[in-house]
């Protein structure tokens, strides 16, 4: 039986929601818009097309959206360097792969950006596969990045734990028919990250460490 656990990226094993916060919101004000930085937060975990559609609604100029996309790269690429995984995001990963989990990316994160994202987390070694934005056609909340990352792991939903850190993430892995775990490291609300499906939150990386033996992934494990 293959058990998957797969993850987010941004916000739940590195510390960049902010980081990316900052660059939409020079974006898009470099392209004549304003946009409240807390709308934004709460949008990213989005693919970027979904995103400036939520913030920027359907009758928007299209025309503007491979700018602002490019301009959102172009700064968040000055970060690179320096991307701060979250405590112990490494060892978890470790963790669950000396328990026979097989562990799978599922981030909207591609070609530069997920290879900076992979450095900071530094568990390639564990790391079975990754379904980038480059595989899918639909990002978070749509199903597809989940369900496109437990065929990469080659398991069943009812085998399958997704860790994430947004409203995206635990609508998305719901739609995908895998048990949702939450992580408060993003900044959302813990009631948003309830309502939106989670199975359990946790802190950060390392109190879902620490918790493992009676979280999702023991009752997963016990077919519970």
């Amino acid at each position: 039986m293959t058990r998957a656990a797969l993850f987010d990226v941004d916000g739940t094993l590195v510390d960049t929601n902010h980081l990316h916060v900052t660059a939409w919101w020079e974006a898009f004000r470099q392209a004549g818009h304003r946009v409240r930085m807390p709308a934004i937060h709460r949008s990213i975990g989005m693919g970027s097309t979904d995103l400036i559609e939520h913030l920027l609604g359907t009758d928007r100029d299209r025309d503007q959206d491979a700018d602002i996309t490019a301009a959102h790269t172009t700064l968040y690429g000055t970060y690179f360097e320096r991307l701060p995984a979250l405590d112990r995001a490494g060892d978890l990963l470790r963790a669950l792969a000396g328990e026979g989990w097989r562990v799978v990316l599922a981030t909207s994160a591609s070609g530069a950006e997920l290879a900076a994202l992979r450095k900071a987390i530094d568990a390639d070694d564990v790391i079975a596969a990754t379904a980038s934005s480059d595989d899918v056609s639909s990002g978070k909340p749509h199903p597809e990045p989940v369900e496109h990352a437990m065929e990469l792991a080659e398991a069943t939903a009812a085998n399958t734990v997704f860790v994430g850190d947004s409203v995206w993430d635990m609508r998305a892995a719901r739609r995908a028919g895998v048990t949702p775990v939450a992580l408060l490291s993003g900044g959302i609300p813990r009631a948003d990250l309830e309502e939106a499906g989670a199975a359990e939150v946790h802190s950060d990386p390392a109190a879902l460490l620490a918790a493992l033996p009676g979280s999702a992934f023991a009752r997963v494990t016990d077919g519970r």
